[in-house]
């Protein structure tokens, strides 16, 4: 039977232990809970830009240029509508603007009615037609000469028609609007497009990092900052990114805010749509050494 003392010695024993289990555990828990602080929250490798390309007017796909993966330059025509009854249009309103037959025959009536004009007056000083008909080569002349400004007016038009018809043509035309990858394409040729998007394109030069950080760190990060990265996938590499700015509005729920950097990206090395592990400097951690 265990005597009283030894009873004590062993009670007291075991409370020392418990004491130091509980301090171990709350040191580790002030640990935790210090990186936590300490580490973004989230950090999300995005492309600077998505831009969806579809078509200004309603028409039937003719023809797209590209597939999903395709690298692409801005400008460049990736699809177009069919578009015979546009190019008819061009087409003759181009002939319009360029044809100078009419002008020339109306210069030539013009000058003709000036000739008739002058015999008509120089024979009215002599005597020989009368005032009637000298008015009458006048007004000829003029209609002539109204004649060249009215085929002016109509070359005039054909050329704004002109225009009217080649914009009209473009428009079928459907170029990409930023450099970048294809990364969805939604429409093959024969089908009707509307409001409906054809291809999505994104900007992987340079790529968008979204960091979501915990209110403890407001003030760490302004914009110019640098912070080394990891890509979260096998065989990535570290990368710098710059801080292009921070929220000033704070979560409320949450308690966080955000930070959006750019990671340069030439060649398209880096994959975008990946989580990425921040090189993040951690707070010193409050010593666990006593328990209040």
């Amino acid at each position: 039977m265990m005597s009283l003392e030894s009873a004590v010695n062993s009670a007291v024993k075991e409370h020392g232990r418990m004491r130091a289990g509980g301090a171990a555990i709350w040191g580790a828990g002030l640990l935790l809970a210090s990186a936590a602080q300490a580490a973004p929250m989230a950090c999300l490798i995005e492309p600077s830009q998505v831009v969806d390309i579809g078509s200004p007017v309603v028409g039937v796909l003719a023809t797209v240029a590209v597939e999903r993966g395709d690298v692409v330059r801005r400008g460049t025509v990736v699809a177009t509508l069919r578009r015979e009854v546009e190019r008819a249009n061009l087409s003759a309103a181009s002939n319009r603007s360029e044809v100078q037959a009419e002008l020339r025959a109306a210069r030539a009536a013009a000058e003709l009615a000036r000739s008739k004009l002058v015999r008509a007056e120089d024979l009215h000083r002599q005597n020989f037609v009368s005032e009637v008909a000298v008015e009458q080569a006048r007004s000829e002349a003029e209609v002539a000469y109204r004649r060249i400004d009215a085929v002016r007016e109509q070359q005039r038009a054909a050329a704004s028609d002109t225009e009217t018809a080649r914009s009209q043509f473009a428009q079928r035309e459907l170029p990409a609007t930023i450099d970048g990858v294809v990364v969805e394409r939604f429409l093959n040729p024969g089908e009707r497009v509307d409001d409906k998007p054809i291809l999505r394109i994104a900007r992987l030069d340079p790529l968008r990092v979204e960091l979501v950080l915990p209110l403890s760190d407001l003030g760490r990060l302004k914009a110019g900052d640098t912070v080394p990265l990891k890509p979260d996938y096998p065989g990535a590499t570290r990368k710098t990114a710059t801080v292009e700015r921070v929220d000033k509005v704070v979560d409320a729920a949450s308690r966080t805010f955000r930070a959006r950097l750019t990671l340069p990206n030439p060649g398209y090395g880096i994959l975008a749509g990946v989580r990425c592990l921040p090189e993040w400097t951690a707070t010193p951690a409050i010593p666990a050494t006593t328990v209040p």
